[in-house]
């Protein structure tokens, strides 16, 4: 297959939604397919909506013959354009009408679905919908994520639920590995993720601000996707006298990100929404009991009360609650990363995911060639080892 992928910015950038985007796309190359990376420059929200003026989807190109200089009949660029749906702002008026090929949208969650005043989420609800009906077709990373999209489409299209792996740090730690870390001092909490308001940082600084025996917070993610916030969250850090209990480290390389998982007891992301929430299987990996929130779809991954915790977005206090609770009883803290360990086996592997996507692709591509053959005003032909379609009027 010739596949394109529209993503803002470079497929190297360091979150769940771009590791799962890079995941697929290593697969399918593997497979023999190509896929050309589409880049769009990320800028704010407004400033994505401008690209409407002037962004087309690629469409066709000229293919010259090995054997002549002279140029052969026009072909379809790919056989499936996939797109991020995070870029939906900028793919309004490109994806509208027709298409040369099928479009199928990747969907980690939508926008609108974050936790924001409810007039600013009905302006982003209108935006997503506008974009989502204008595609083909879907790959959720999660059901929350399906329901959340099938509540704004009038007619559902073909889509599948690939749940994102974890299996980019190997195999996970021993049980015994487990059992000795949970006896160590001071107690460690880990949070993984970019510094911006969604995830939640500020909830989990508000609630290790309470706490009353020794504990280190161990903070990793970039701290430029939200600068003014991230300034913060450096004072808020400051002003509570936490400075020699929170660390603030910035993006990390694998060897040292590794170091942590292995360090921490506890992997703490309190976002106000997560479509799926991988960081926290990644810290299943290492035996660590996850705390998220109810909203979004953390409670796919995260049972309370077993493997983890879920507690309202913004509830500092239990929050708080919850910590001590792992801190003062080691018991439970063994019971409960034990139990994050068996979830992390239960999760699928990247080529299994990667393969029922690509399976999907190829299903769809399968139904785009009957729709071409079964329409009247299409006559194919061979030329050149081409396939060509000329449309009559």
């Amino acid at each position: 297959m010739r596949l394109g992928l529209v993503i803002y910015g470079s497929l190297d950038t360091l979150s769940g939604g771009y590791l799962y985007d890079r995941k697929v796309v290593e697969y399918l190359r593997s497979q023999g397919d190509t896929v050309e990376i589409i880049s769009l420059p990320w800028r704010n929200y407004a400033a994505h909506l401008t690209d409407n003026l002037y962004f087309r989807l690629p469409h066709v190109v000229a293919r010259r013959s090995e054997a002549t200089t002279k140029q052969s009949p026009l072909h379809q660029r790919f056989d499936i354009l996939i797109q991020d749906e995070l870029n939906h702002p900028s793919l309004i008026f490109a994806n509208r009408g027709k298409h040369p090929y099928p479009i199928v949208s990747i969907v980690h969650h939508l926008r609108s679905s974050e936790l924001r005043p409810r007039w600013q989420n009905a302006l982003y609800r209108v935006i997503e919908k506008k974009y989502l009906q204008a595609v083909d077709g879907f790959i959720f990373n999660s059901e929350t994520t399906q329901k959340a999209v099938n509540s704004l489409l009038e007619n559902r299209k073909p889509g599948i639920i690939a749940y994102p792996p974890t299996d980019r740090f190997g195999e996970p730690v021993s049980e015994g590995e487990i059992r000795s870390r949970a006896q160590a001092n001071p107690f460690r909490i880990l949070f993984l993720g970019n510094v911006i308001e969604r995830k939640g940082l500020h909830t989990l600084l508000e609630a290790v601000s309470s706490q009353r025996s020794a504990f280190r917070l161990d903070v990793i993610g970039s701290l430029t996707s939200e600068p003014g916030y991230a300034k913060q969250m450096r004072e808020f850090v400051a002003r509570s006298d936490l400075s020699s209990f929170v660390f603030l480290h910035g993006s990390l390389d694998r060897e040292p990100l590794i170091e942590k998982f292995r360090q921490a007891h506890v992997l703490v992301v309190p976002s106000s929404y997560e479509g799926f929430g991988i960081v926290y299987l990644e810290g299943m990996c290492f035996g660590l009991p996850a705390i998220a929130t109810s909203a979004g779809a953390a409670g796919e991954i995260v049972s309370e009360g077993i493997d983890g915790f879920l507690i309202e977005p913004g509830n500092a206090g239990r929050l708080a609650n919850r910590l001590r609770l792992l801190n003062e009883d080691r018991d439970v803290l063994v019971r409960m990363s034990l139990a994050a360990r068996a979830r992390y086996l239960r999760q699928p592997k990247w080529p299994e995911t990667a393969g029922r996507i690509r399976e999907f692709l190829q299903s769809l591509l399968g139904q785009s060639a009957e729709t071409k053959s079964d329409d009247p005003r299409i006559i194919s032909t061979e030329k050149n080892g081409l396939h060509v379609s000329n449309r009559r009027s």
